[in-house]
């Protein structure tokens, strides 16, 4: 008989409340229209002064600032579309330089070649 009771026993929890207390549910397709409209539009809120709209996954600020947060994001992923653009670049040049090297390499193979053999030719004769 343990002294302190059995420790690895879990305790039962609580049963969870309703996940939702909105009866918007509940209410049919046609109601929830009249009632908010056929545009719910994008959620929006006001904190401090600042308008907050959540648009593509971001919550964006409409006022304050010199630049709009709009603008502010909008160069953000242009930024980053040039720097792979940059990036592609860059491989594309390694990768010629490559080509380059290696048709240099097999030209002067073959020129070494070409004197090779006319020098046997030469010696023939």
């Amino acid at each position: 008989m343990p002294l302190f009771g059995n420790l690895f026993s879990p305790k039962k929890t609580p049963p969870r409340k309703s996940a939702s207390l909105s009866s918007l549910h509940t209410l049919d397709r046609s109601t929830r229209e009249i009632e908010l409209g056929l545009e719910y539009g994008l959620p929006a809120m006001n904190i401090g002064g600042q308008v907050l709209k959540f648009e593509e996954g971001q919550w964006i600020t409409e006022s304050g600032g010199n630049a709009s947060s709009r603008e502010v994001q909008r160069l953000k992923k242009k930024n980053v579309q040039l720097e792979e653009e940059n990036n592609l670049l860059k491989l594309k040049i390694e990768l010629l330089l490559d080509m380059l090297t290696e048709t240099t390499v097999e030209y002067h193979l073959m020129e070494k070649e070409v004197e090779e053999r006319k020098i046997q030719h030469r010696r023939k004769k």
